[in-house]
């Protein structure tokens, strides 16, 4: 939904920064002389590993085999902003591997992949690999954009469970997950010392600062479905199933789903505010004023609050009433896709691949700052992201199938009648027919 949003480079670039640099220095035909050593005909590989370099070997030891000895160049779309500079230097350690491989990136925003891959791909411009925001799979599935992953249990081994299930369609991984984002709860320091761990206790301590503070809030967030949806997954209900993909069975109006909106509903008092006046501009122009203790939103908000001179944590959300765990929220997975088109499918796929391995997963976290999809353990320079990380494990992929079109305007209409007082499971079963269409 905003993975197009990255966060601003946090800190020095890590070690794994420095070797992609070296390596773009061996490819250029520096010292190393990666670039002119004779391939291993068993492995692909270069025969010295790199001229050498262990640290080197351990990267290209993380891909398979070379599919063949031909000169390749492999052009991938991706975003401006961080995700380029990923693209070129983990292009150059690639290039470090397999000497034969040249990547070539252009700029393709993910927002406008979807669209623009429908005209360029089967026109022959398009790319070989491209980037996307994972709900967008279902539709370029439909239309024969892409191809299913061909080494998906290397690719799931790489890569977490959640990031997985976001990069699969209808059982069949197609995507190589690259980043992840999701919301969790932002708490102004200055104003809570100890952030509440459930809404009952949210909604205590938001009556009484409430009192404290006039004209101020203890809580705020957007009311609208992505952030609404949180109180419909009590007791492990999901939108369209577990695995996201029940077209049938939207879940949005159970009983489980009409429970989690009462409380939702209940929480009006505290945050006595119109649905049509809580939308994510107002929400986070009271968080980063000061004028509101705590507020639900994702990574892509830890700059600007910063620039604000707010002094803040980031947590899991609270439970919902039944429920002992933080609350699941949406996660979104940036994921690479390798195009129907492509006429080097074989060196696409281990590309995409190569970009899941934990050296490139660190590599990508410590350029852009943005969440990693990474199984591997991940080091992040700005203590905070440490809080959506955790809440990732609580984060619930956004559907990608086509259906799921339909649920932002069904969801966002009824979330804001609900809000304003309107029969809760009414509301619910017209989301649910407009839904399934």
């Amino acid at each position: 939904m905003r993975l197009n949003k990255t966060l601003t480079r946090v800190g020095a670039l890590s070690a794994t920064v420095t070797l992609a640099l070296a390596l773009t220095a061996c490819g250029n035909g520096s010292d190393g002389g990666g670039s002119d050593a004779p391939a291993d005909t068993a492995t692909g590989q270069p025969a010295n590993g790199g001229g050498g370099d262990a640290a080197t070997s351990e990267v290209c030891a993380a891909v398979g085999a070379a599919p063949n000895s031909d000169t390749v160049t492999l052009t991938m779309w991706e975003s401006l902003q961080g995700p380029d500079q990923w693209v070129q230097q983990a292009g150059a350690a690639f290039t470090e591997c397999f000497p034969n491989v040249t990547v070539n990136f252009v700029n393709v925003e993910i927002g406008d992949a979807p669209s623009q891959i429908l005209l360029d791909a089967p026109a022959g411009t398009g790319p070989d690999v491209f980037v996307v925001p994972h709900d967008n799979l279902g539709g370029l599935v439909a239309a024969g954009m892409v191809i299913p992953v061909s080494n998906p249990d290397a690719v799931r081994a790489n890569v977490s469970e959640g990031a997985a299930l976001g990069a699969t369609f209808n059982g069949v991984l197609y995507g190589f997950p690259t980043a992840t984002e999701t919301y969790a709860l932002f708490y102004n320091r200055d104003l809570v010392d100890t952030p509440p761990t459930s809404w009952d206790d949210m909604y205590a301590f938001a009556l009484d600062f409430n009192a404290d503070h006039p004209g101020s809030y203890g809580f705020v967030f957007d009311i609208g479905a992505y952030y609404s949806f949180l109180f419909t997954t009590a007791e492990g209900n999901r939108l369209f199933g577990p695995s996201g993909d029940d077209a049938e069975n939207t879940n949005i109006n159970s009983a489980a789903s009409v429970a989690g909106m009462e409380q939702f509903a209940s929480l009006r008092p505290a945050l006595d505010v119109d649905a049509g006046d809580l939308n994510t501009a107002i929400a986070d122009a009271l968080f980063s004023s000061g004028e509101a203790a705590m507020h639900i939103s994702g990574p892509w908000n830890v700059q600007p609050f910063t620039d604000a001179g707010i002094d803040f944590g980031v947590t899991t959300l609270p439970s919902l009433v039944g429920d002992g765990v933080p609350a699941t929220s949406f996660a979104g997975v940036r994921i690479a896709l390798v195009s129907e088109f492509s006429a080097n499918e074989d060196w696409a796929q281990l590309f995409a691949e190569f970009l899941t391995t934990p050296a490139m997963a660190q590599l990508r976290v410590d350029i852009t700052g943005a969440l990693s999809a990474s199984s591997s353990p991940i080091t992040y320079e700005n203590p905070v992201i440490s809080g959506f990380q955790e809440q990732m494990a609580y984060a619930f992929p956004m559907p990608s199938i086509p259906e799921m079109g339909r649920f932002w305007d069904a969801m966002n209409a009824a979330s804001a009648n609900i809000w304003n007082g309107a029969d809760i499971q009414a509301e619910l079963d017209m989301a649910d027919a407009a839904i399934r269409g």
